[in-house]
């Protein structure tokens, strides 16, 4: 199991992690690499000589790291995006696309994204904010200058 943990090593170097600029810890990231390669918490523990509950712990741990990043970069991405849709509760879905080209359309932005697409990726973001074809949660799409679509849920 130690040349599992050498080659998670490697793996880090070769993507270039770093503790230091990084949202996880090197403990969490060895963990999360050796999860993604499908090595139980067990064998994990066993290799770093610590607990199953340890490794569980450490696994909660980077995966709630890696949302609070994921939720920063949306945040980040939708301060920035030149168009921000409301789209308010009760909404059609049918209706999303229309609203989100007209915006798009006042500040000059390209979508690449066809009606139904464009209704597959809110839905798909907004997750339980649709029900059916109704918008349930007030939600924010944000188009960036290059034309990505983020959906975030309205505050």
């Amino acid at each position: 199991m130690v040349a599992v943990i050498d080659e998670v090593e490697e793996l880090l170097e070769e993507i270039g992690f770093d503790a230091e600029t990084s949202v996880l810890t090197r403990r969490q990231a060895q963990v999360l690499a050796l999860r993604e390669r499908g090595t139980s918490q067990a064998d994990i523990a066993d290799a770093l000589g610590t607990s199953r509950a340890n490794v569980s712990s450490i696994e909660s741990s980077g995966r709630e790291n890696l949302e609070k990043a994921r939720e920063t970069v949306a945040f980040a991405e939708a301060l920035r995006a030149p168009v921000r849709v409301r789209v308010p509760e009760g909404t059609d879905l049918y209706d999303v696309p229309q609203l989100v080209y007209e915006a798009c359309d006042e500040k000059g932005v390209k979508v690449d994204h066809t009606a139904p697409d464009l209704m597959k990726v809110v839905s798909d973001a907004a997750g339980a904010a649709v029900s059916g074809r109704e918008i349930s949660t007030p939600l924010i799409v944000g188009v960036t200058a290059e034309g990505t679509v983020r959906v975030r849920h309205q505050q």
